[in-house]
């Protein structure tokens, strides 16, 4: 099952400067997995210790906001679109 994955500009070092990548992943939690295996060290990018996504980080399934969903238990299905999107502050 392919997804694609929108990888943000900050994290594109970690993928060989690739904006979108399909990747094999039926959970969330299992396509992050998946990243670290493709591309090393990108996890810690994306989790904290705890496996977590991390706080300022953002991750949608087909626009949804996981947090709204099942977090990182959220269903993926062939080509569903994960975007990874750091989130913006400031006034």
């Amino acid at each position: 099952m392919a997804v694609k994955v929108l990888v943000p500009t900050p994290l594109q070092k970690f993928t060989n400067n690739k904006a979108e990548i399909k990747c094999s992943a039926s959970s969330v939690g299992e396509l992050i997995n998946s990243l670290e295996t493709d591309y090393p060290g990108i996890k810690a990018r994306l989790c904290d210790e705890d496996g977590k996504p991390r706080r300022f980080l953002n991750f949608y399934v087909n626009s949804e906001d996981i947090r709204f969903l099942d977090g990182t238990d959220t269903p993926l299905t062939d080509k569903d679109e994960v975007s990874i999107v750091p989130a913006v502050a400031g006034g």
